[in-house]
């Protein structure tokens, strides 16, 4: 797919945020795969619960929110140490193999590169240096600019507000179906990186095109 601009999501679309489940088994023996799943079920439902309702709050603070939910829900009771520990943990998510090496390849070749988040930049500067990727990242773009998290086109409209050039033109990666199908109705060129085989949403809006990994990124341009 020729572009010269492109816009990554990072949750789970260069990060990996289920390499969290480690960090949650050491602090929840036993539970912490569960911790895991129903902490990112919940930070999703409630930025779109918040989004609904107009009551914006930080990223930071849905992740917290939907940890204290989790471990609730988990049966367990976090100290407040074990939750500092584990919201410290999401800014040392792991990478997904492909990562680096795709987004050295789009700078190599001259391309921009931008990366969009819900999350704010005192969590994502942090992930992205960890990740050791900073380098390779021309913008960095949180919703917490607007206060409109993804999918609203508020949010999308913060990426043509920092980037000169028409909408069609951008290629837009996430792995989150719902994140793709508010891209596509924004105007965007979308790849869903559908990591888990998950089937399109029933949206009526298919992205563009649907990869498993970043990888075919990596190959050279025709």
């Amino acid at each position: 797919m020729p572009s010269s601009t492109y816009v990554f999501d990072v949750y789970g679309t260069l990060f990996d945020v289920h390499s969290i489940t480690a960090a949650c088994d050491q602090a929840v023996p036993e539970k912490g795969e569960t911790l895991s799943r129903i902490w990112r079920e919940k930070q999703i439902q409630y930025t779109f619960l918040r989004q609904a309702m107009g009551k914006y709050r930080s990223f930071e603070h849905v992740t917290r929110d939907a940890l204290r939910y989790a471990a609730a829900a988990a049966g367990t009771t976090l100290s407040a140490s074990t939750e500092t520990a584990l919201l410290e943990a999401y800014q040392s998510l792991e990478l997904f193999p492909e990562s680096s090496r795709v987004l050295q390849t789009l700078k190599n070749k001259g391309s921009t590169v931008i990366v969009f988040s819900n999350g704010t930049r005192s969590m994502l500067e942090p992930l992205l240096r960890y990740g050791g990727i900073r380098s390779y990242i021309d913008s960095v773009l949180s919703v917490d600019d607007v206060k409109q998290y993804k999918p609203s086109p508020a949010s999308y409209q913060l990426i043509l507000d920092n980037v000169p050039v028409h909408r069609s033109d951008i290629t837009f990666l996430s792995s989150n179906g719902w994140d793709i199908s508010g891209a596509e109705a924004f105007g965007f060129t979308t790849v869903w990186v559908n990591r888990s085989g998950s089937p399109v949403e029933e949206l009526q809006l298919p992205p563009n095109e649907e990869w498993r990994s970043l990888a075919p990124l990596e190959k050279p341009s025709p």
